[in-house]
């Protein structure tokens, strides 16, 4: 009778302590209270979807080049499925082939940035873009000769001589070639107004 004695006093010793319950107890689904659904937040910013790419595999993505200048001679060249290791030298290869100006007369320009030759289209163009544009910038006074059928090319119209140094198109056109070749607009432009009141003196 010891031993139940002893029992009893110790399972009523254990009544009285407070319940614990451990880190891996778990709970009847029975007696849980019921819950709405949880909605995870809004996002601030929404997520844009990556853009599927347009190469197939294991083929090189190519680009489109535009080669461009509003003065002269005026040029608009495009150059179309050009590879990223594509360079600045091939290009300037290429415009040279279609127009006649030589190699050593360009210079080509990217975001108004001289470009040097051994620069390749990696490097220049961005991961989603397509086509990419360069300013040709000639050097020397070398004038465009297409190698197109020289019975198919028109005459120069428009004023010559004289009568073009009247016109603000001549002076605009002189003071882009000096900020081209000085890069700073300032001085480029003391020196047109310079040759331009030295004509006038002259005249």
């Amino acid at each position: 009778m010891t031993e139940v004695a002893f029992a009893r006093s110790f399972l009523a010793a254990l009544d009285a302590r407070p319940i614990k319950l451990s880190s891996e107890h778990v709970e009847d689904p029975k007696s849980y209270a019921a819950r709405g659904a949880y909605i995870l937040p809004k996002m601030p910013k929404t997520m844009s979807k990556r853009k599927a790419s347009t190469v197939a595999p294991g083929q090189e993505r190519s680009l489109t080049v535009v080669v461009k200048s509003l003065r002269n001679p005026p040029l608009d060249i495009k150059l179309s499925s050009q590879t990223l290791n594509t360079s600045v030298l091939d290009i300037k290869t290429a415009v040279s082939q279609d127009t006649g100006i030589p190699i050593e007369k360009m210079k080509l320009l990217h975001k108004k940035k001289p470009i040097a030759d051994s620069k390749v289209l990696k490097d220049l163009a961005g991961e989603s873009e397509t086509s990419i544009e360069f300013s040709v910038m000639v050097m020397g006074g070398a004038a465009a000769i297409k190698t197109a059928n020289p019975a198919q090319s028109e005459v120069a119209q428009g004023q010559s001589g004289n009568d073009v140094l009247d016109t603000k198109e001549f002076w605009d056109d002189l003071k882009g070639f000096l900020l081209q070749r000085i890069r700073d607009e300032k001085t480029a432009e003391e020196l047109m107004n310079t040759f331009q009141s030295a004509w006038k003196a002259k005249a």
